[in-house]
């Protein structure tokens, strides 16, 4: 039997999530990744914050754009860098870029995807698989058929550089805020290779009900951003700075995260916080901290 592109990614990424994701009370259906936000406040530089990934357990690093050009720009060679992630074991599933995309002006979203080929590639040479492809930018709503064709010509980019374009969902965003957005926006696009990046905390920032995870089915993402948020200030008031560690406010990691073994996601949690009080704390503090928080959210939703 041929087994396609997609099927093939699927089935690696579930094999890594799965082999990494260890855990004394349990093994996890899911992989541990750290999203380089979390200790963006350390000013660690990649090289440094894949090291730091692996001393304190994860499996994958989720690095930004910006970070992987401050290397390149002061002499790194990414070729190496790619290698020194590989031998620390880690995989790079996917990699935070705000290209503007789904922009209605014409000549912005030409520059936007000039900008996102060049995102692509230097992400595919660190070995990245995929990349966010947010609603940056966007100050009103779009249709999701507009926005569908525009997501399926990101899609094609990718295609052709082996990096999958992941549909984020942005809380505050006109376009897309919702889970029933991005989905629609995914199934517009007809293309084989859509899939979704969802995050705690902007699903509950825009509205969603968590209950809609249980439509989703095993394809529909490669990455979850995990995190908590507080009981205040009310939704409507709260932003990124608030976001906590897994267990430690008042969002239903218990019921996210059985939902989301029991829809077959088999990916990545990665870890996206930018509260501004860890980063005073050590960076390896923050790190094995969030990674042990990950893992009892999951052992008590799964145990």
């Amino acid at each position: 039997m041929r087994v396609t592109r997609r099927e093939a990614i699927v089935a690696a990424t579930a094999a890594a999530a799965t082999a990494v994701a260890a855990d004394p009370s349990g093994p996890s259906p899911f992989g541990f990744c750290l999203n380089t936000s979390t200790v963006r406040g350390h000013r660690l530089g990649i090289r440094a914050e894949a090291e730091l990934a692996a001393k304190t357990g994860y499996g994958a690093i989720e690095p930004w754009l910006g970070s992987i050009r401050r290397f390149k720009d002061s002499g790194g060679k990414l070729p190496e860098l790619k290698k020194r992630i590989s031998d620390l074991g880690l995989m790079v599933p996917g990699a935070i870029a705000f290209s503007r995309w789904l922009s209605d002006n014409p000549e912005e979203r030409k520059a936007a995807l000039e900008r996102l080929k060049a995102d692509m590639d230097l992400v595919r040479q660190i070995g990245g698989t995929g990349i966010a492809a947010p609603p940056a930018g966007v100050r009103g709503p779009v249709a999701p058929e507009t926005a569908g064709e525009r997501y399926r010509a990101v899609l094609e980019l990718g295609r052709q550089r082996g990096v999958v374009p992941q549909l984020e969902l942005w809380g505050g965003s006109p376009a897309i805020s919702r889970i029933s957005q991005a989905v629609a926006i995914a199934i517009e696009s007809g293309h084989p290779d859509a899939t979704l990046l969802l995050d705690v905390f902007h699903i509950y920032r825009g509205g969603s009900r968590f209950e809609g995870l249980r439509l989703l089915g095993p394809n529909a993402m490669r990455l979850f951003h995990i995190n908590d948020y507080p009981a205040e200030p009310p939704r409507e008031a709260v932003r990124d700075h608030h976001r906590l560690f897994p267990g430690d406010g008042v969002a239903p990691l218990k019921q996210i995260l059985s939902t989301l073994a029991g829809i077959g996601f088999r990916g990545w949690l990665s870890l996206e916080l930018f509260n501004p009080t860890y980063y005073k704390k050590p960076a390896e503090w923050v790190a094995a901290t969030g990674l042990a928080k990950m893992k009892r959210a999951v052992a008590l939703a799964l145990g």
